[in-house]
């Protein structure tokens, strides 16, 4: 089988085609099982699929036969993903990449050890990459090759980031949302503080602006449980996310990540809270994909509007202080990389290796049955024994002697070479001819 990765990223797409190519949690099952079903079954019945998707990504890892991972067959994985998240194919295309085999495994062990991610050596997208592993095994898509090539990757990952200081000069986007607050007012602790969601990118996002021991911090979300949980650990208030429009024109900072496909902050109640407030400024940070603040927020006065790739191009500043550990985990992920393969070239010979102990088993078989009955006929053990081990090595020599006896040349040259390299011949005679 072969390895293929396609997808789109912050460096390919814009983030008005991420959003629309970002696959929701709750349909990544469907996704994967219309994938497999659509494209990868009619070429091959063991195929298999995973998708990782995050706010700055949506790639689909599959595996194919060697004869159909070609030009057409990557143009149907790239037609299924736009079909499925309704884009149009040629406006999709331009924006995303296909990896094969090698370079595929690179890709991989490089998004998770944070090299290909908008922040360098960002550590959620690991987690994102093991349970986008977990889903797809619960979809019963990931097999022996993809489930080996996760397994390794989060080794990868973990080699890096244990080896090398990419994490410690990595700049989070929640770090880079609070020196962007830090520009527009003069002290966060006179502020109150709104968190939309109770994810992870908003619970990092909160423990950051935490420390600098807001005036008030809320959080808003779906699940009251869930946001009580999060507010308390800040000793902060909760609240539904009902309750928001009475509530929005209270806060100064609002961060908002959920998993909703639809803006849950319009522009109407964005306006009527500037309004509420006297037009005093109020920064916003949009860090979902799909958005959850309306893009056209972001024209009225005394609103300070980012989105993931606003943060983005702030959090990559002071590269050159992280070049060294770049280079040492490209080292350490090449050296994996090459070992993957050696793996995948292993796994291809497995079909040889079983016909040729399907082949033996037979010969065995035949032979055993055999014995058996000169057994039970009266024959002498020790003679039917003796019949048995000389058949036996008859049958399984008589291929390769046949081929050296009517082979000349070159061709002889050759296979004498292969039966000293198959066979323990510590001084075989043909050496010295």
């Amino acid at each position: 089988m072969s390895l293929l990765a396609l997808g789109l990223n912050h460096a390919t797409a814009p983030l008005a085609l991420r959003e629309r190519a970002s696959v929701a949690p709750e349909r990544l099952e469907q996704a994967l099982s219309s994938l497999k079903k659509k494209v990868l079954l009619p070429v091959n019945a063991t195929a298999e699929a995973a998708i990782v998707s995050t706010c700055n990504r949506t790639e689909l890892y599959c595996t194919l036969p060697p004869q159909a991972a070609n030009s057409a067959t990557v143009q149907q994985v790239a037609h299924w993903l736009a079909d499925f998240q309704q884009i149009p194919a040629s406006e999709l295309s331009p924006h995303l990449y296909a990896w094969p085999e090698r370079q595929a495994v690179r890709h991989a062990f490089r998004v998770a050890s944070g090299l290909d991610s908008m922040v360098l050596g960002e550590p959620q997208i690991l987690g994102q990459m093991k349970q986008a592993a977990r889903v797809a095994e619960q979809a019963g898509t990931v097999g022996t090759v993809l489930g080996q090539l996760f397994q390794r990757t989060f080794a990868v990952a973990k080699e890096v980031r244990t080896t090398t200081e990419i994490g410690a000069h990595s700049v989070s986007l929640a770090a880079a949302a609070v020196k962007l607050a830090q520009r527009i007012f003069p002290s966060i602790a006179d502020l109150n503080l709104l968190f939309i969601g109770a994810g992870d990118m908003i619970e990092l996002t909160a423990t950051h602006f935490a420390a600098q021991t807001p005036k008030k911090l809320m959080v808003a979300n779906r699940t009251l449980e869930r946001a009580h949980a999060l507010a308390t650990r800040f000793g902060g208030q909760s609240m539904r996310l009902a309750d928001l429009p009475a509530h929005f024109h209270e806060f100064d900072i609002i961060v908002s990540c959920t998993a909703s496909t639809l803006p849950i902050v319009g522009l109407g109640m964005v306006e009527r809270a500037i309004k509420t407030r006297r037009h005093q400024p109020v920064f916003m940070v949009d860090l979902a994909v799909p958005r959850d603040i309306e893009a056209e927020v972001a024209r009225l006065r005394d609103v300070y509007l980012y989105t993931v790739d606003d943060l983005g191009a702030l959090a990559q500043e002071g590269m050159s202080q992280r070049q060294v550990a770049v280079t040492q985990a490209e080292a350490i992920i090449e050296t994996r990389v090459q070992g993957f393969m050696h793996w995948m070239e292993r796994r291809r010979n497995v079909p040889v290796i079983m016909q040729l102990r399907d082949a033996a088993d037979q010969l065995r078989a035949e032979e055993l049955e055999r014995a058996r009955h000169l057994l039970q006929t009266g024959h002498e053990p020790a003679q039917v024994l003796e019949q048995l081990a000389h058949r036996l090595t008859n049958k399984f020599m008589h291929r390769p002697l046949t081929s050296l006896n009517e082979s000349v040349g070159p061709e002889r040259d050759e296979l004498v070479g292969w039966v000293s390299h198959l066979f323990p011949l510590d001084s075989s005679p043909l050496d010295k001819k």
